[in-house]
């Protein structure tokens, strides 16, 4: 069924006339009799009587009217609901406690009208994130996918390089320094369960790993960010890695100690993937707000050389 048809008649239905329909469609009025007869063809039924001084409608004309109308409506919502300007920017943050969750928090925070919502694609990669871009499923992700795996269609850019910190209970030989070298690392369990191969992730800390001897392994069931905190409180010999801009919360007894590293600083590249010429304007200001409120690149970053720049 012809949509121009449809608005056409409930444009004459309204106005009593062809022409006064015509005017306000912006057409003729021929061009307007011959939509409202293909329209009448196509239902088999006579939905106006033309008489001398215009149009009136049916029996069955003012049946349909109503449910002209209703089609007209819904047609105008679904428009309306996947114009840039009405719908909500969706976005993959990931991990709500990681640095881009509080980016995007902080950016809404800031602007507590905007039209934003959040997702976690924690159980896909990169490849899979950046598929879930392309088929307009969500509109942007956080993640730090190869140079030479981004899909064609796709704009990559670095905004958000958080880095690391490494995170340690009381008892740790290293608790109580201000910083700490990379290198010095090298003998110490580094523990972050959950690591999941095929990943992104996975793949950074395995290149950070390989590039200054370091033990980090994933062994073990991860039962979630609280129980890795008691393990640590408790350990003198565990120690973990976190982002400079993540968030998390344990017990004040616990006194964990988040230590800066340097010489060099290892940074985890968070890369913002999102649709080529994509407009929408909650885009835009995301944009903005990190090119003004991301963390600086330290001066000696460490990034794996396979991030896309």
């Amino acid at each position: 069924m012809d949509v121009e048809a449809l608005r056409t008649f409930v444009a004459v239905a309204e106005t009593g006339r062809f022409q006064a329909a015509a005017d306000e469609l912006g057409i003729s009025q021929q061009a307007a009799s011959k939509r409202i007869a293909a329209l009448e063809r196509h239902l088999g039924i006579a939905l106006l009587v033309r008489t001398a001084r215009g149009s009136r409608l049916s029996p069955d004309g003012q049946v349909f009217l109503p449910h002209a109308r209703n089609v007209l409506t819904a047609l105008t919502q679904a428009e309306e609901a996947v114009r840039p300007d009405n719908r909500p920017l969706r976005v993959d943050v990931l991990n709500r406690r990681i640095a881009p969750a509080q980016a995007v928090y902080r950016l809404y925070r800031s602007h507590s009208a905007m039209k934003l919502a959040t997702v976690t694609l924690s159980t896909r990669n990169a490849a899979q994130a950046a598929q879930a871009v392309l088929d307009r499923s969500i509109d942007a992700s956080f993640r730090a996918l190869p140079a030479g795996q981004v899909p064609a269609g796709l704009r990559a850019e670095r905004f958000l390089e958080a880095p690391l910190e490494l995170l340690v209970g009381p008892a740790h030989p290293l608790a109580d320094a201000p910083r700490i070298r990379l290198a010095d690392l090298a003998g110490h369990r580094i523990w972050i369960p959950g690591i999941r191969p095929g990943t992104e992730w996975a793949a950074f800390y395995q290149a950070l790993s390989a590039a200054f001897g370091l033990s980090i392994d994933a062994l073990g069931p991860h039962f979630g960010d609280e129980a890795l905190m008691d393990a640590l409180a408790d350990s003198a010999a565990l120690a973990t890695l976190v982002g400079s801009g993540d968030r998390y919360r344990w017990p004040r007894t616990h006194d964990l100690r988040r230590i800066p590293l340097h010489e060099p600083t290892p940074v985890y590249p968070h890369v913002l993937l999102s649709r080529s010429g994509d407009q929408h304007p909650v885009l835009t200001e995301l944009r903005d707000h990190l090119r003004v409120s991301g963390p600086r690149t330290p001066d000696d970053a460490w990034l794996p050389g396979r991030v896309a720049r």
